[in-house]
Order: structure tokens, then sequence, then C-alpha cells
């Protein structure tokens, strides 16, 4: 009778004791533990601390996926980093230019851009922008386009379905009915007007509101007139007090910066009362403008190089003959003026108008700064900490720190010396991966 009742009791046990290494069996095993990311270590013989412009020797800088992790003279190498030795070259953070129109090109100032359609300029702006960042600007704020173009191409680009710069997308430039962005170069009877004019203070606000709607990350004001529109005075002020505050004041609220396309004396001021991040050009600034602008702390974006290729190619870009007369008037007026700003220490920022000229030729800008009184320090400061400022982006980029993204360019000799080496850049980084 024992016998029996214990082996019951083994085959009552036998079910649960198979249920329990089931259960054991089917638990999954630990995972292992995670490989380290890769390291990638660049090495230069030198690198420039653009915050106090000074050169570090025996540069290496540590990058992780998109960030720099570390950056120093001689760090320690990870074992298994994947080393790319830049020899005797210098390293400086990726340059910024605050002042594009990657969409355009030199011959859209004249009557060709009638023929050019929205989809044809997109393109465009591909082509530039690959061109732009092969020339080492890894970052640029596009300062107006027509049909939303530059804010598609801002997108392409970080979809990663074309090359190019981290771009600050403006869209269609906002101005008043007849002014500098609006389209003067077509008979009454055509009936075309700018994208971006708006007129009155509820006008101007719609159309901040719907540029902002439709993905623009700063708000471009044409505050006055221009050198590359016909009927206008680059002089005169075009904007009103109160509309442009109430442009500046919305951008502000709904968390975009503002910058006020400005020549004439009376619309920088304007602009600057009205409380703009930024004037671009600034070609009549005067004493009071220079006063205001530094109390304000607002950035002046000079657009120089611009006056040599454009005046020197007009003839090459058929470039209608009044705009030609306005700009042999406005831009060595610029130079000067903006020459006793520079001296005056109002904030500098580097732009350039590229698409007045061909884009790719950026670094030129650099040698004109240094002409009106710069120090090559102090001229790449505008195109790395300054700039990055300027844009809200100095927690990203301007600098090679650790956190950064890892934008970086290399070119052979001192640019602390001479600074139309960045004319010729050798290596080009964006987010840790090598594109030159």
């Amino acid at each position: 009778m024992n016998v029996i009742v214990s082996s019951v009791r083994r085959a009552l046990a036998l079910p649960a004791m198979l249920l329990s290494t089931a259960a054991v069996s089917s638990t999954p095993p630990a995972a292992p533990p995670a490989a380290p990311p890769a390291i990638t270590a660049v090495k230069a013989a030198h690198m420039v601390d653009v915050r106090n412009g000074a050169l570090i020797d025996n540069a290496v800088v540590l990058v992780s996926g998109e960030r720099i992790t570390a950056a120093g003279s001689g760090l320690a190498i990870p074992p298994g980093a994947n080393v790319i030795d830049l020899g005797d070259k210098t390293l400086l953070p990726g340059l910024i230019d605050a002042h594009t129109h990657l969409t355009g090109d030199p011959q859209d100032a004249g009557y060709a851009i009638v023929a050019k359609s929205i989809p044809r300029s997109t393109l465009t702006g591909a082509k530039n922008a690959r061109v732009t960042l092969n020339a080492g600007f890894t970052a640029v704020r596009d300062v107006g386009a027509d049909g939303y173009t530059d804010i598609g191409l801002r997108d392409a680009i970080n979809d990663g379905d074309v090359p190019g710069p981290r771009i600050a997308a403006a869209g269609p430039a906002m101005g008043i009915t007849g002014g500098h962005c609006d389209d003067t170069m077509h008979a009454p009877q055509y009936g075309i007007t700018g994208l971006g004019v708006a007129d009155g203070v509820e006008e101007a606000l719609k159309v901040t509101r719907r540029n902002i709607k439709y993905g623009s990350d700063v708000i471009k004001i044409c505050a006055t007139g221009g050198v590359l529109s016909f009927g206008d005075d680059p002089r005169t002020s075009q904007y009103t007090l109160e509309e442009l505050k109430a442009i500046i004041g919305d951008a502000h609220r709904l968390g975009r910066k503002a910058a006020a396309h400005a020549h004439g004396g009376d619309g920088i001021k304007l602009a600057v009362l009205a409380g703009v991040d930024s004037i671009e050009h600034g070609s009549y600034i005067d004493d009071e403008g220079i006063k205001l602008m530094k109390e304000h702390k607002t950035w002046l974006v000079p657009t120089l190089y611009l006056g040599d290729w454009l005046i020197e190619n007009a003839e090459a870009i058929k470039l209608p003959k009044p705009l030609l007369e306005k700009a042999k008037v406005v831009l060595p007026q610029a130079r000067i003026n903006i020459g006793r700003a520079i001296k005056a220490g109002v904030p500098i920022a580097f732009g350039t108008d590229a698409a007045v000229y061909p884009h790719g030729l950026n670094a030129r800008e650099f040698a004109v700064l240094v002409k009106l009184g710069m120090t090559p320090a102090q001229a790449i400061r505008t195109a790395t900490v300054n700039a990055s400022e300027l844009l809200g982006w100095s927690d990203r980029i301007g600098t090679i720190e650790a956190g950064k993204f890892a934008d970086m360019i290399a070119v052979d000799g001192d640019p602390l010396k001479d600074v139309t080496v960045l004319e010729r850049v050798r290596w080009v980084m964006k987010g840790g991966a090598v594109v030159r």
C-alpha cells in the first residue's frame, strides 16, 4: 500500500516539476552588455581656440555619433577608436554664414529670374547647399526665398536627402507694397505682388504668422529700400515703427528671431528701436545708429565682398543698368560706414549675401573684414562664436567643445596669421561624418 501511495505521489509531482522546469527554461537569457559607442578621434597639428584667438598644438578631438565628447591638446585616444589623422593641418569649428540665399544665383538679379520656376529654384538650392558645405560653411541662415524653397531645402538636408549645411530658414521676406521685397520687375498689367508683402499692422501680423505656420525659423523684414530692386531708394525707410514692432514682437513671442534688411540710417534706427535681432547690410549707418546698436546689443551683419564681385561681373550676369548704378553708389559707401561701426565696437556677425556672388566664395568676406580693422582672430570669431549666438545655436555649434555638434573644418597654415587660408578649406566634417 505504501509503495502504491509513493508511486502516486511521484506521478502527481512530475507535472509540477515539468512546469517548473519549463518556466525556468522559457526565461530569456540576460542580454549581453551593450557595446560602447564607437569613437572617432580627429588629430591635427593645430586647432584654433576661437574664443581666445589662440592656437592649440597637438590637437585631438573625440567624437561619438554626431557630438564632440572631448577636445584639447594631446588627449589620450581610446583603444579601438577610428583615427582620422590630418597631419600638419589646422582644425577650426565649421564656419557659419548668417546671410545667404541658397536658392538663388547671381544671374537671378536680372530679368532671367522671370523664367525661373519655384521647382528650379529648389534644385538650385540643392546645388548651392552642397557647394557651401564643401567650402567649410556647416551652418547658414537663409534670409529670404520665394515659395518657401529654403524651408523645403532645410527639411531635405535634415532628412538626409541632400548634402548641405544646417539651415535657419526665413521663407519669403516681408516688405511693403512697392518696396525692396516686393516684385517690382513686372509691368502693372501682370498684377504680381511678392509673397511676403504686408501693409499695416494687421496684415503684417498675419503674414508673420503665416511664415511661421509654414516653417520659418527667422522672420526677414525689409526695413529700407535695396540695391537689387527697381524703383526704390536704399536710403529710405519702408516699414513704420509700429509695423516693425508688431512683426518683431510677434516673432519673438512665437519663439523666432527677426532680421532686418536695412541700408538707410533711418530704417536701421527704426528696426533697432523695434527690437530687431540683426541689421543686414547697414550701408548708411551713422553715429546715432552705431550708438543705438551698441546700446541694444543688436548684431550687424555686413555683406561686403559682394561689392567687388558684383560690379566686376555686372555685364556677364546682365545686371540691369538701374541696379548697377545703385550698386556703384551704395556698395563703396557701405565699406566706409561699416569700417566706422567695426572700430566703434558694434557687435558683428558674419554674413555675405551669397547669391549676389557665386556660392562657395563665402570665405572671401574675411579678408574684407580684416582690411576694415579686424584682426584675423576677430574676423574668425564673427563666423563662429558670434554667428552661433545670433542664430541662437550657441549650445550646438560655433566652437570645438564637448557637447557641441562635431562640425569641423581643416586648413593648411595658420588662419590667425593669414585669414585667406579659409578660402581653401581642405577637409570638412558635419555631425561626425566626413563630407569632404
